[in-house]
């Protein structure tokens, strides 16, 4: 890959990713998609480069973003499947009603008074673990796309990088807020700008040759 088609690939896949950060859009087809097309314009940098540190840790942070969504979703299966969490507040909220009879369900009007806090807690705590562990694996993989973008920022010589990159990170940390995730997209937006911000290197002009010694 050259230069300007790895600038234009990263460009367009940040915002891309930018757009899929935004509630309410099909943010896990356009994220995904943006995410590797910026992986591999990163990709296509180290290479231009010579620091395979700029991808290498790229993709340690998506392997990273990857676990962490299934390793919730694993998580929330297994909340939904095990009866011993569900079966009692779920039979609270709707008296009378027999854990399974899925069936007679909708028909049940459910009630949401009197129940007992010793019902609701284990599942307010799976809800918990569950956020927990994307909050855990987000740092992890904002930790390793900081790296990357700092090394970039360094070898491109555009500052823009390593600003994003300590943005991703504050907004990882802080993702338990509101705050967290308007600083995430502010980052993302910094890195589709720094894409289009970096300068092809000039050529070095070529030494004329020396001409061939007289004979005398």
């Amino acid at each position: 890959m050259t230069l300007e088609s790895s600038k234009t690939l990263g460009g367009i896949g940040a915002i891309l990713l930018l757009i899929g950060l935004i509630p309410y859009s099909y943010i896990g087809v356009i994220a995904l998609v943006g995410f590797i097309l910026v992986l591999i314009a990163l990709h296509g940098l180290a290479d231009y480069y010579k620091e395979d540190g700029i991808f290498n840790n790229a993709l340690y942070g998506f392997i990273a973003a990857i676990v962490g969504v299934v390793a919730a979703a694993i998580a929330i299966v297994y909340v939904i499947f095990d009866t011993s969490i569900l079966k009692t507040l779920l039979e609270d909220i709707y008296p009378g009603w027999t854990y399974g009879d899925w069936s007679k369900l909708p028909s049940l009007t459910p009630q949401t008074t009197n129940i007992p806090m010793s019902d609701v807690t284990p599942v307010l705590g799976a809800i918990f673990a569950v956020l927990a562990i994307l909050w855990i694996f987000l740092i992890i993989s904002a930790f390793f796309n900081r790296r990357s973008l700092k090394m970039l920022s360094a070898k491109a010589s555009v500052g823009l990088f390593s600003t994003a990159g300590l943005l991703l990170i504050i907004g990882a940390i802080l993702a338990i807020v509101l705050i967290g995730f308007v600083l995430m997209w502010i980052a993302v937006l910094l890195i589709a700008i720094a894409f289009f911000q970096i300068k092809s290197q000039p050529e070095q002009p070529v030494a004329p040759a020396a001409p061939p010694p007289r004979i005398p």
